[in-house]
């Protein structure tokens, strides 16, 4: 005889289906919640550590301007202490400058020429006095003139002076300082 299922087997098949997709879209949404959480955690360990390397670099940049700030603090001490130095060098090589420079004046100077004031400025050094002639006064230029210590001798003025006795003229001249033996050395320096 012939058995007939008589059960509602359609109802249970569809039953079991409906089963079925649900525990695949529950399987389905937990494996999407499981890469989610994998892709958040990457991309946040990626963010934690770019901020890490941030935060190094910024340390090691603080580092660098400290060192940067006292690399500039040592070479104005540097610049500092090579000025002093050539301050020192420029005064031991005219350290004799003022005797020859006395004693130039004392060769130069010739009768009936006599100095009141010298003074100096820099290189440049003005003489004031009085001498008994114009002639002199030219005669006093020349020997500066051929003077090895000055250069560019120059007539500020000369006048007759009333106020003196014997009506001598009061003079003043500019003469540039020139140290020979300072041209002996950068001579020495271009030619070695």
């Amino acid at each position: 005889m012939v058995k007939i299922n008589l059960l509602p087997w359609r109802e249970e098949r569809r039953q079991q289906l409906t089963k079925e997709f649900y525990v695949m879209l529950g399987i389905s949404a937990g494996v999407a919640l499981l890469l989610f959480a994998l892709a958040f955690y990457f991309y946040n360990q990626s963010i934690e550590f770019q901020n890490k390397r941030n935060a190094f670099l910024t340390a090691e940049i603080k580092k660098l301007d400290e060192k940067i700030a006292e690399i500039k603090e040592l070479e104005s001490k540097k610049a500092g202490l090579i000025a002093r130095q050539q301050v020192i060098e420029e005064l031991q090589a005219s350290r004799t400058q003022m005797v020859h420079l006395f004693d130039e004046l004392v060769k130069t100077i010739p009768n009936g020429v006599f100095l009141e004031k010298i003074t100096q400025q820099g290189k440049v050094i003005s003489l004031e006095g009085y001498s008994q002639s114009h002639s002199r006064v030219s005669d006093y230029m020349r020997k500066l003139e051929k003077s090895e210590w000055f250069s560019g001798v120059d007539l500020d003025y000369i006048r007759t002076d009333d106020t003196l006795i014997s009506h001598e003229q009061k003079f003043k001249l500019s003469v540039k300082l020139v140290n020979p033996n300072m041209k002996d050395d950068s001579v020495e320096e271009v030619q070695s």
